[in-house]
């Protein structure tokens, strides 16, 4: 019986009734056969999750499965076919060393490749949506292999058909298309630009880009290090909340405020935790905001999924008091809830 705390970044959890590792696209199927109707878990790199202390009562499927095809075009770019188990940041930067432009925002952020669509991950002004154009899954309503385009995808911020559904499509592979070049789109976000040193609308080497974000990555305690205990995280805990301008308008004037295509108004939930009195390095027994960024609720060395649960409870009720805003788990929560 598996310790699912040895296979999640937050290093807790309990165990797994049934615990299988595959790698290949047939194991995958037939992993999820074998579990027949009762409850599945699917994992890559457990780095964003957050499971019980009591585990999982069903079957835990562990995907590490490292597959890649390729088409390669001199002039338009690439069409790279990934495995759901690989590592994110590992093909970030194997794309840029080849000389492929796009995901050099998107490094650093932990977990595997199949991941990225549910969640629909991004950071510094890019989404991963931006760059599939399909995501092939199995069905386990239908039993059978579907294929998702960009559109049937319905990717918004930090959500997907996919996560709409949860527990009906596991992720077997994921289509990207990049173009050739070594200079990024404009860089938009204030605080990269300002690393590198650029105005904000200007471009970057994409190899500079990289570079940049992983240290500033880094400095918040938002890159996995064995050695630093503000990185045995889930990374942001809490995703930005978008609100109507009615409520945005009632908000401070330093808050950030983004507006968005549907007229609505996103703004920041790492300004919103930290002036609502939640401080980095407060504590709930073993869990603790990180020292260096509000936004990761950490496991200090001993803590419990019931402690960082409550932890992030505490911190948004702190909100909700507050600015009357509810925040929304950016963290997948196995067993237990807000």
């Amino acid at each position: 019986m598996a310790d699912l705390r040895d296979y999640t970044s937050l290093r807790v959890g309990g165990p797994a009734k049934n615990f299988v590792e595959v790698g290949t696209e047939s194991e995958i199927v037939a992993a999820i056969e074998a579990a027949g109707d009762s409850p599945i878990l699917i994992i890559g790199g457990g780095t964003n999750i957050l499971v019980a202390d009591s585990g999982f009562q069903g079957t835990v499927i562990r995907i590490v499965n490292h597959s890649l095809q390729a088409e390669v075009d001199a002039c338009s770019g690439a069409t790279l076919t990934i495995g759901a188990g690989e590592n994110w940041d590992e093909f970030v930067k194997t794309t840029i060393d080849r000389g492929f432009a796009g995901l050099e925002t998107l490094s650093g952020i932990p977990g595997t490749v199949g991941a990225s669509p549910i969640q629909n991950i991004g950071a510094y002004g890019h989404e991963v949506s931006e760059f599939i154009t399909r995501v092939r899954t199995y069905d386990r309503q239908k039993k059978a292999i579907k294929t998702f385009t960009n559109a049937e995808c319905e990717f918004s911020y930090r959500n997907s058909h996919f996560k709409a559904h949860p527990g009906r499509y596991v992720v077997l592979d994921v289509q990207f298309n990049l173009r050739s070049g070594e200079i990024s789109t404009p860089i938009t976000y204030a605080e990269l630009a300002k690393k590198l040193e650029i105005s904000v609308g200007d471009k970057a080497p994409i190899v500079a880009t990289r570079k940049a974000v992983l240290e500033l990555r880094a400095v918040k305690g938002m890159l996995l290090n064995p050695n630093d205990r503000d990185s045995w995280s889930a990374g942001s805990f809490f995703t930005n909340p978008i609100v109507s301008p009615e409520i945005a308008a009632q908000l401070p004037e330093a808050a950030p405020k983004w507006p968005t295509a549907d007229g609505r108004v996103k703004t920041s939930a790492a300004w919103l935790i930290e002036n609502s009195g939640v401080h980095k390095g407060d504590k709930h027994g073993g869990a603790r905001v990180s020292t260096k960024h509000v936004l990761a609720l950490t496991n200090a060395g001993n803590a419990t999924a019931t402690d960082i649960a409550e932890l992030a409870k505490e911190a948004q009720q702190s909100v909700m008091d507050k600015f009357g805003i509810t925040l929304e788990t950016e963290v997948n929560l196995v067993g237990l809830s807000l």
